[in-house]
């Protein structure tokens, strides 16, 4: 048994090898049918995938030579289009250069014309020269034979006659240009009073400002006399101690409950005013607590100005003006003039300025800063050399204000000659905030040798008889000779007193000059 699988075992591995080489064979005829049937599916599915490509390209080129088609037929009619319109403004532009062709010719052929009948003018003009020249020789001539005669007649000489003739031309010719002259100042006077009344008018309504102003206190009151002993103090050391801080005097005499401050400085005065109110209601009066409410006062001053300043460029709408000028610019809030509060006339100035500059449609931004600062020097003028009008001027430049603005300020006086319409408005709204009534008073001196003034100046013009200021020295009325000076020499010469007065008087507003020429003739009926 065990032989008979020993030996099936070996005809087995001996057969093994045979068997191995068949299965190889047909596997692979196996694989090759296999492969066989795969590349004939892919080769079926490659022809039918390429006609379907063929049949899409030749679908494809055939919508691409409809679309070409197309685009082609759109371009042609678009070319067509474009040369149908450029042919018509062809067209047109022959026409246009047609129609100025026959106007050219038109105008050549009036050109043509006008010259026939410019030359025809030339001659017959020709023509009528030669007749005037012969009508002026005929007229020489006539007029030489007239002289002769009238030479003859008159027993006079031709240029004695011509003497005589030019004098009375020359009087009549003065008459008449008197008359003339009036008549034209009239009717200017008239329209010029007219529309500056009407102006002013205007700016006078829109700026209400008051027509009174406060003065600078320069008395304090005292709740009792037995203060007076406080404020001059041991050997009057707090008297000596308040005028040393202040650089004021304090004048303490009989004058019941109040003292009397007096200085040049108003700044000053305004200090020690409210240093010795202060001392008073605080009741501590020493050297040192005086140093000490004097120097406090002094910053609150300097507050208040730059503060009254500020509410002034506010008031005017001037607002880009510097720091420094602001402050000067309040100090004048403790100056007067004529009785007249310095910043409340500055302020009333520009506003006039400004106005007065819109209606004659001059600067009025350069106006209203000119008519504010105009004034400026007059808060330095007790600490500087100098006139207010040049530390005005010399204010403003530093500052950097402009030239325009500096010229208004230094014309303000005539000090110098006007260069620009807006420095005549400052003067003028100076002029006007200074002389309306209740804005300024005048001291009794002044007014007497204002008066006396005018009189001397028109005394002073030969022909005068005698001259007469009135109307607080509004008006001045002048008498003369009748048989000295004619009517045309009485209005020249109303016109020379008035230049007079301009330039040799300061008076505020303006002066009238009547001229009075009388003739009288009497005879005795017996």
């Amino acid at each position: 048994m065990i032989s008979l699988i020993c030996a099936s075992s070996a005809v087995a591995w001996g057969l093994s090898p045979v068997f191995i080489v068949v299965g190889l064979i047909i596997g692979f005829f196996v694989f090759k049918f296999v492969n066989d049937r795969k590349l004939q599916k892919n080769k079926s599915n490659a022809i039918k995938i390429i006609e379907d490509a063929y049949a899409e390209a030749k679908t494809i080129k055939k919508e691409a030579i409809l679309e070409s088609k197309e685009q082609s037929q759109k371009l042609k009619d678009e070319v067509e289009q474009e040369v149908k319109e450029r042919r018509n403004e062809v067209v047109k532009l022959e026409e246009r250069l047609n129609q100025r062709e026959e106007y050219i010719e038109k105008k050549e052929l009036a050109v043509d014309k006008k010259s026939e009948q410019l030359d025809e003018e030339k001659k017959n003009l020709a023509k009528a020269r030669e007749d005037v020249e012969k009508i002026k020789a005929e007229q020489e001539d006539a007029k030489a034979q007239i002289l002769e005669q009238l030479e003859k007649t008159a027993h006079l000489s031709k240029q004695e006659a011509k003497d005589e003739l030019v004098s009375k031309m020359k009087s009549d010719a003065q008459k008449e240009a008197a008359l003339i002259v009036k008549k034209i100042e009239d009717d200017a006077k008239e329209e010029g009073e007219n529309k500056a009344r009407w102006i002013i008018g205007q700016a006078l309504q829109r700026c209400a400002t008051e027509t009174t102003s406060e003065m600078t206190v320069s008395v304090v009151s005292l709740p009792n006399d037995e203060m007076k002993g406080r404020i001059i103090g041991r050997e009057g050391r707090n008297i000596k101690a308040i005028e040393s801080a202040t650089g004021v005097e304090l004048i303490v005499d009989d004058t019941p409950e109040s003292i009397t401050i007096s200085g040049f400085d108003p700044i000053r005065r305004e200090v020690a005013r409210l240093s010795l109110e202060k001392l008073i209601s605080d009741g501590r009066i020493h050297p040192t607590r005086i140093e000490e409410i004097v120097e406090k006062m002094q910053n609150e001053v300097e507050k208040t100005c730059k503060q009254a300043g500020e509410e002034a460029c506010n008031e005017t709408g001037i607002f880009n003006l510097n720091s420094e000028l602001v402050k000067t610019l309040g100090r004048l809030k403790y100056r007067t003039s004529y009785g007249q509060n310095v910043l409340k006339h500055s302020i009333e100035t520009s506003i006039l300025a400004g106005l007065l500059a819109s209606e004659m449609g001059a600067n009025a931004k350069i106006a209203k800063r000119g008519g504010l600062l105009h004034d400026i020097g007059k808060a330095l003028d007790h600490e500087l050399e100098g006139t207010h009008v040049q530390i005005g001027v010399e204010l403003a430049r530093k500052y950097g204000e402009s030239e325009a603005v500096v010229h208004c300020i230094e014309a303000h006086h005539f000090n110098v000659e006007f260069k620009s319409i807006e420095a005549v408005i400052v003067q003028v709204a100076d002029a006007i905030s200074s002389s309306r009534p209740g804005a300024r008073r005048d001291s009794f001196e002044n007014y007497i040798k204002r008066l006396q003034q005018l009189e001397e100046i028109a005394n002073g013009f030969k022909g005068v008889e005698k001259s007469f200021a009135v109307q607080a020295g509004r008006e001045v009325r002048i008498i003369v000779k009748p048989d000295q000076i004619s009517d045309s020499e009485a209005m020249f010469m109303a016109k020379e007193i008035a230049t007079k007065i301009e330039n040799e008087m300061q008076y505020p507003g303006q002066i009238k000059v009547n001229v009075i020429r009388e003739s009288r003739y009497t005879e005795t009926a017996k």
